[in-house]
């Protein structure tokens, strides 16, 4: 689902409630004015439950939304203030789609480039061979001195390296287990990962989790990717008797130290630390993906370039020794 309408679809949702509307009843009313799709069924689907007297405990877990969103709604319920966990939650969304935004023109941007480049290169090299093939004569090909025989590669080696290079960017996009272990490796991806981790503890901090119940949920709505096994080795210092969480995260290959030594900078809320952490990555990010993307175009200038003098210069290298053979 859109990160953009699920904020959106929030901030209804707590104004709604702030003016007296049962949950159940807010759900009803803002599932008419939604569009098909996933969100509104499982909203509907949702609603249904609850009409039914079905506590939002068990209502919830069946659901496709995003688990840290369930978790924070039962907080909330527990907490006795939904609109303002849900508010908190549309806050939260709105800066991650504005974020993720950014970074998938980041994705994009590359794979387009290439794209292009390939199409350019495929077109010149068949252009090329066309001027090739023209200015000799029927035994112009059977010499063996023709340096076309021995350079013929030089114009479409270029168009297979792009074609490849397009490929493997388009199956790390989308094969999830690579983008993960790509996006700590990334600046810009990187810094964005550590915003939304900072933002995601201070919003579980801020709302009665522990450390360890924070951790422990993030671990879990992970799934199977290197921070989970990060927060699993978090966790597992934790257990051996470390307090201070600088000392749990020490040796973090993702995390630097500055992360929590900022958030414990902090002396009365921990959570309002992490806040500050999330702004201050998130600003990181948005100079990394800056700096990508003013390197990017002069790169691919300098890059299609060289394609075409490698395409290029066996075509003249060929129209030199013709000319010296008349």
């Amino acid at each position: 689902m859109r990160l953009d309408e699920f904020a959106f679809v929030n901030q209804q949702l707590a104004g709604m409630l702030k003016s007296g509307l049962p949950l159940e009843g807010a759900l009803r009313q803002l599932c008419t004015s939604l569009d098909h799709g996933d969100l509104k069924t499982e909203l509907t689907a949702l609603e249904a439950d609850l009409a039914k007297g079905r506590p939002l405990r068990d209502a919830l877990p069946p659901r496709q939304l995003p688990e840290f969103y369930k978790r924070m709604l039962l907080i909330g319920a527990q907490a006795n203030d939904m609109p303002g966990v849900i508010l908190m939650l549309a806050d939260h969304y709105a800066r991650l789609d504005a974020l993720w935004a950014r970074l998938k023109g980041l994705m994009v941007y590359p794979f387009l480039l290439l794209l292009t480049a390939a199409a350019v290169s495929g077109i010149l090299a068949f252009v090329l061979d066309q001027v090739v093939a023209g200015v000799g004569n029927s035994s112009f090909w059977k010499n063996t001195a023709n340096p076309a025989a021995n350079w013929l590669f030089l114009r479409w080696f270029p168009l297979f390296v792009l074609s490849l290079a397009a490929l493997v960017l388009f199956v790390v996009m989308t094969v999830p287990r690579l983008w993960q272990s790509v996006r700590w490796r990334v600046p810009a991806f990187r810094e964005a990962a550590l915003a939304q981790l900072a933002g995601s503890l201070a919003l579980l901090l801020k709302h009665g989790c522990s450390v360890r119940e924070a951790l422990e949920f993030l671990q879990q709505s992970e799934g199977i990717t290197p921070l989970a096994r990060e927060l699993s080795r978090w966790l597992a210092k934790l257990s051996q008797g470390e307090s201070r969480l600088s000392e749990v995260v020490a040796g973090s290959p993702f995390v630097p130290p500055m992360f929590v030594w900022l958030a414990e900078q902090d002396d009365e809320s921990l959570a309002r630390g992490f806040g500050r952490v999330s702004e201050l990555f998130l600003l990181r990010s948005h100079r990394a993906h800056d700096q990508m993307v003013y390197a990017a175009l002069p790169t691919a200038i300098l890059a299609l370039g060289f394609i075409i003098i490698c395409q290029v210069l066996p075509v003249w290298q060929t129209l030199n020794w013709w000319m010296s053979a008349e």
